[in-house]
């Protein structure tokens, strides 16, 4: 989506022809947003959860839009165009980020979409709004690192200060660490395990580090397990007339390397 504008398929030998004379989108955060949509579609299958994903990184569009072309939403919701099927996929990867076709951010057009993407900062607050006076409602919000540097994410994370876990619902953030944004690197990418869990316990979380690539599907499987139980035992306790005072919400910290091309 992000290079190429013909030979989807590399059905030929790759030219330079093939390729978009502008690239947009950042390839390097798509890994962990995949790698986190696959996570949580089993998630919601094993326990059968009402869950919405919000992706905080601003041009992560591409793993959206790869996830629900394979999925089949996209060609619910544009039938004819973005269908599951070789000119399907050519129109999704030709028109990306090119007028008439999808943004190299997440927007409006996308399906499923609560969140703009294009402007940084917003997802963690968004999906506290998003949870409140829905009880049975979950949203694992995946906050970048270089997003997680602008006010109103940093401003964002005690949002759980304000949550009722009689009547609202929870938000699960991933803080996804690949220690680099645009231009350098990040605050969170030059801070130590201890540093990050010291911080975020001193905002009212509990913190889980996945950051073993050779075993990052059941470091990533287990920690998704373990938040998803943290967050029953707190709903249940304060429903059942007997709750935790000052409760400490689950949160992960992903960590995982920079994919560079």
């Amino acid at each position: 989506m992000i290079f190429l504008r013909d030979n989807v398929l590399l059905e030929s030998e790759l030219k330079l022809a093939d390729v978009k004379p502008r690239l947009l989108g950042h390839w390097g955060t798509c890994p962990g947003l995949i790698l986190v949509w696959s996570h949580l579609n089993l998630l919601i299958r094993n326990h059968d959860l009402d869950m919405i994903y919000v992706i905080g990184p601003g041009h992560g569009a591409p793993a959206a839009l790869a996830a629900l072309w394979l999925e089949g939403s996209l060609e619910k919701f544009y039938p004819g165009e973005y269908d599951r099927d070789a000119a399907g996929l050519r129109n999704l990867i030709t028109r990306f980020s090119v007028p008439g076709g999808f943004p190299s951010h997440i927007n409006a057009e996308t399906p499923g979409s609560i969140h703009e993407g294009g402007e940084l900062g917003y997802a963690l607050s968004v999906s506290f709004g998003a949870v409140m006076d829905k009880p049975d409602l979950i949203v694992t919000c995946i906050v970048g690192d270089g997003e997680a540097e602008t006010g109103p994410t940093a401003t964002a994370w005690h949002a759980i200060k304000f949550l009722d876990p009689r009547e609202s619902g929870a938000v699960i953030p991933i803080l996804h660490v690949n220690g680099f944004k645009i231009s350098e690197r990040t605050i969170f990418g030059c801070m130590d395990d201890k540093e990050i869990v010291c911080l975020f316990s001193g905002y009212g979380y509990q913190v889980c580090i996945v950051e073993h690539l050779d075993n990052i599907n059941d470091e990533l499987h287990g920690a998704l397990e373990w938040a998803l139980a943290e967050v029953k035992k707190i709903q249940q306790a304060a429903r059942s007339g007997k709750p935790l005072e000052k409760p400490r919400w689950p949160m992960i910290v992903l960590r995982t390397p920079k994919v560079r091309i």
